[in-house]
């Protein structure tokens, strides 16, 4: 595949109304997002960048999103199951590019 890294990151949440699920994410931190800029070639749609993601014994393919701190990356329901991972809870994370 591609471009490699490892990081740690919080989950957190964000919510558009009131009335609309809740959607999870991580941010990749500035340094990584800045490494993802420059490997990953063209974006795709909305700056997209796809990857796969590893988090402790789950991995996923995805695409991770830019904004002002850096990338985010979703964190789809059956993975926060999988690894028991909350609002503020810690995640060690590899992306690899795709």
């Amino acid at each position: 595949m591609g471009w490699t890294c490892e990081f740690d990151a919080t989950v957190w949440e964000w919510e558009s109304s009131p009335e609309s699920t809740a959607w999870f994410f991580l941010t990749v931190p500035e340094d990584e997002s800045e490494d993802i800029r420059v490997h990953a070639g063209p974006p795709r749609g909305f700056g997209s960048v796809r990857v796969e993601a590893t988090i402790g014994a789950t991995t996923w393919r995805t695409s991770v999103f830019p904004g002002r701190s850096g990338y985010s990356l979703p964190l789809k329901k059956a993975v926060r199951r999988a690894e028991s991972l909350d609002p503020g809870d810690s995640a060690r994370v590899t992306l690899e590019l795709i």
